[in-house]
């Protein structure tokens, strides 16, 4: 959630404002549920379009250990359930009163477990924005602004409602379910792998998607093959995307992206293995991580840079790679897509200014401090 804003829609929507996202939640376009806490102020969500019941998301992540079930839970569904969509001062009486800390935090735990939403980000957003939960507030009761009484804490903005409250039971069937999953990820990998169907949590894996994406290939509707080396034989593609792999000529400049690792485009750690980084110590390893980001050449990383922008892993050893790699990274820092850069350790060593990776930077504008390389924006 925390990189949703921040990383993965600027980076497709040029001049992205949060009021964009707004909009598409009031006019019920897009919706967003929980899949699942990180810590104390994150967390995993999937976002899915109102009306493709088909599509959407169970109402449990897949690696939910336990129903939240204590009494304020309790209290919260069945006022829910029975009341419907409301906002956080009657969720508030229903669930018993007390604090704002103990029934926001008992809320949010349904929130992550997938069975409560918001019709609005602005309470996702204040939540991964303002310290998570238990956050104590500076003032006792009800704050004021001017002559307003505002209502809740932030993090309780909008109306909340149980996810599958509004979806009638049995509407599709499984196998209407299956295809409508197996149409979606072949629209959005364009190849389809083992792999890529694991990295996403849905449930049933492969296996249940399987049966459908082979009835697919038997009436002409997708293609199985061995399109990419190494990703196992079980591969099915749109007839587009492969007609696509086929006819796309070699460029001989490098083209370089710029990604939050944990966005759903970056395939390594989810569809791919993360490779290896020459020299790699120190403990320092790639990994699905907020705050970290991603720069591939070509489709290959050649670049993994961890949070807070003070450490790189180079996978990539080719000057020319490198270079690309570097100036795309001070490129996405000088908009604004990835944080502050000052980077002090290339693959858990201390950066030697005189490396490839230290000239790389030099050459894309970072300068010299007392610890490394720092790019001023």
């Amino acid at each position: 959630a925390s990189v949703l804003e921040r990383d993965v829609l600027p980076s497709r929507v040029p001049g992205y404002q949060p009021r964009l996202l707004d909009e598409l939640g009031a006019m019920g376009e897009v919706g967003w549920v929980g899949r699942g806490s990180l810590g104390r102020d994150d967390g995993r969500i999937a976002l899915f379009r109102p009306g493709r019941d088909a599509l959407r998301p169970p109402s449990a992540p897949p690696d939910r250990e336990e129903r939240p079930a204590d009494e304020r839970h309790e209290r919260i569904r069945d006022h829910l359930i029975t009341r419907g969509a409301s906002f956080y001062r009657e969720i508030h009486r229903a669930a018993g009163g007390g604090s704002d800390r103990e029934v926001l935090d008992a809320l949010w735990d349904l929130v992550w477990a997938g069975e409560v939403t918001n019709d609005s980000f602005a309470a996702l957003r204040a939540f991964v924005g303002q310290g998570g939960r238990g956050t104590p507030s500076k003032r006792s009761g009800r704050p004021r602004l001017g002559s307003l009484t505002v209502l809740g804490p932030p993090k309780a903005q909008g109306r909340w409602s149980l996810v599958e409250a509004d979806v009638p039971v049995d509407q599709d069937s499984p196998t209407q379910r299956s295809h409508a999953l197996a149409t979606a990820l072949l629209d959005r990998h364009g190849v389809l792998t083992r792999a890529a169907v694991r990295g996403e949590g849905h449930p049933g894996g492969f296996a249940g998607v399987y049966p459908v994406l082979r009835a697919m290939e038997e009436s002409g509707r997708c293609r199985r093959g061995y399109f990419v080396a190494g990703l196992g034989g079980a591969q099915f593609a749109l007839p587009g995307a492969v007609d696509r792999m086929r006819t796309t000529p070699a460029d001989p400049q490098p083209k370089a992206i710029v990604l939050a690792a944990t966005d759903p485009a970056n395939p390594f750690g989810a569809a791919l293995a993360w490779p290896d980084a020459p020299g790699e110590q120190g403990g320092h390893r790639a990994g699905r991580k907020a705050g970290a980001s991603v720069v591939l050449v070509d489709g290959t990383l050649a670049l993994y840079v961890e949070k807070g922008g003070r450490s790189l892993l180079a996978i990539a050893q080719d000057p020319a790679v490198l270079r690309t790699a570097v100036i795309a990274l001070a490129g996405a820092a000088r908009v604004g897509t990835v944080g502050s850069l000052a980077v002090e350790r290339v693959n858990g060593a201390p950066l030697a200014f005189e490396s490839p990776v230290g000239a790389a930077l030099s050459e894309a504008g970072f300068v010299r401090t007392p610890k490394g390389l720092r790019l001023r924006v």
